[in-house]
């Protein structure tokens, strides 16, 4: 028996409530990563040599979207940047991004999304890829 990967079986949906919903499963995406900001211990040595563990509830991080310059994603994403940059404070972190790997079982739920900034624009002789960094006040993964 073997165990298979495709990126084929990826599906990242995001959702907001005044501009929509779109969803790809990898059509003109390159990549997506899951990196959480914070980490989740710390360790307080006293001088005795007692090890005080912390447990830190953070469970924010980023999501990294590497799109075509001319996928329908990075138009979306655009018409999203562009309407909650002039939306009201309250609209900012309204967005959700699931991903889901149908192979794998697994899915990571992303809430309280915003955009670090606006993904850089190249132009080459030949098309290019951008990235999108979206935070997440909260991501959870199974």
């Amino acid at each position: 028996m073997y165990n298979t990967y495709s990126f084929e079986d990826v599906t990242v949906s995001c959702n907001h409530p005044s501009v929509g919903a779109m969803a790809s499963t990898g059509a003109g995406i390159g990549t997506i990563s899951i990196s959480m900001s914070g980490e989740r211990t710390a360790h307080d040595v006293a001088a005795d040599g007692t090890v005080m563990v912390s447990k830190i509830i953070a469970k924010n991080g980023t999501i990294a979207i590497t799109v075509q310059q001319t996928s329908e994603f990075h138009k979306w994403l655009l018409r999203y940047y562009n309407y909650i940059d002039t939306a009201r404070a309250s609209e900012w972190a309204s967005m959700n991004v699931t991903i889901k790997s149908n192979n794998l079982g697994d899915e990571t739920i992303c809430t309280g999304v915003s955009p670090q900034k606006l993904a850089d624009r190249p132009y080459q002789s030949q098309g290019q890829h951008v990235t999108w960094t979206l935070m997440a006040a909260e991501i959870s993964q199974s």
